[in-house]
């Protein structure tokens, strides 16, 4: 099959992943030819560091004529631009998350993409890796009878260490634990339980500002502003009947994940959705709950448990190539948007939202699944 090449704008720290497993892993479908970053230096970096052919500016990028997807992982106020722009170029898209900051800018690149036959992808896709193929898997073959209820927590450390290059970013919308996090549990629970009809919530925040207390950061002593919300809690009503309670939060310290899905037969632990496959100090096997009282740890089933960030990108590829459906597509990451956005609606506004957006889930991976075989 031949390759779909690939035009990477943003090189900043994200991007050393997605290069090492499209110049390495995926390189049997995806071939990258060109770099580029409002820093001209930074994508001179990663063009040397993996070997890619031309680092360039992004207008030089979008201009050129054989690149035929653009990933997209610039800062999440600039995705919808970027993508508008990749489209209007003629070229797929697959871009980090959150998908947009409004519904009127999801909506827009998609009703583009759909005008000229192009495909759209998003992240995450950490939903097609071994820990959340497995539990997809052990759900559909009934193994906790009818899911009926799901509990999500990520507690996570606030940014005001001012460590991350560009922490201020995490202090917008955009970089809240909602945007920024909630995408790898809502589209976990997504591929787990289907589609969400309706949302309720409070958002809040501890502090309007944050004084940077670090020493070792650059920005130390300053006093940065917090403009979204940072700690979320959120009732999701499927379509399926079920009914899920979402808590996210950057206001604390460490790191505190749990996701966890309630069958009529058992319950089911899920391994953390913001990785692929095991984590050390974390839970590292599905471990379901019977009715009876016994409890059983299952081993991984599907491949896919190192860090395979940017498989959604090559399953895009085999999508262009083959043309069936992209798993992580636009429509899943506008639904995801939707729910992120109707929970902050929802707390101003003190009512439930019925969302207006609709997706399937994506189809699953099959058991036995090869990195070279995303087809099958």
């Amino acid at each position: 099959m031949e390759k779909v090449k690939v035009g990477v704008v943003g090189c900043g720290m994200i991007s050393s992943i997605y290069l090492k497993n499209c110049t390495q892993v995926f390189n049997h479908i995806l071939k990258v030819i060109a770099c580029a970053d409002l820093m001209p230096e930074l994508a001179r970096k990663r063009a040397e560091e993996f070997s890619v052919p031309t680092y360039c500016t992004v207008e030089e990028l979008l201009a050129n004529q054989d690149i035929d997807v653009v990933l997209n992982l610039t800062a999440p106020a600039a995705h919808a631009e970027i993508n508008m722009r990749a489209l209007h170029a003629g070229k797929h898209i697959y871009t980090e998350k959150p998908f947009a900051l409004r519904r009127e800018e999801a909506q827009e690149v998609l009703a583009l993409a759909e005008s000229k036959g192009l495909l759209v992808g998003c992240a995450p896709d950490t939903f097609m890796g071994a820990s959340l193929q497995t539990c997809r898997k052990l759900i559909d073959d009934g193994w906790i009878g009818t899911p009926y209820g799901a509990n999500a927590t990520i507690i996570m450390g606030s940014a005001g260490d001012g460590m991350h290059p560009n922490f201020q970013n995490f202090l917008k919308l955009g970089g809240d634990p909602m945007m920024d996090m909630g995408p790898y549990y809502l589209t976990a629970l997504i591929n787990l339980l289907g589609p969400v009809r309706r949302v309720t919530g409070s958002a809040n925040q501890l502090h309007a500002k944050i004084k940077v207390q670090n020493p070792k950061s650059s920005r130390y002593g300053d006093t940065i502003p917090v403009e979204a919300p940072t700690n979320v809690a959120a009732v999701l009503d499927f379509h399926s009947g079920a009914v899920a309670s979402l808590q996210a939060a950057k206001e604390s310290f460490g790191y505190k994940p749990r996701l966890e899905i309630f069958g009529t037969e058992g319950n089911m632990t899920v391994p953390d959705p913001n990785f692929f496959g095991p984590v050390p100090g974390l839970d590292t096997t599905v471990i379901i709950q019977f009715r009876s009282g016994q409890s059983k740890e299952i081993p991984l089933t599907h491949g896919f448990t190192e860090d395979s960030r940017g498989i959604g990108l090559a399953d895009i590829a085999y999508a262009i190539r083959s043309g069936r459906a992209n798993r992580a597509s636009g429509r899943l990451a506008e639904h995801v948007l939707d729910i992120s956005l109707a929970i902050f609606e929802a707390s101003t506004e003190e009512r439930h939202i019925h969302l207006q957006t609709h997706v399937e889930r994506p189809a699953p991976l099959p058991l036995g699944l090869k990195f070279n075989q995303l087809d099958s």
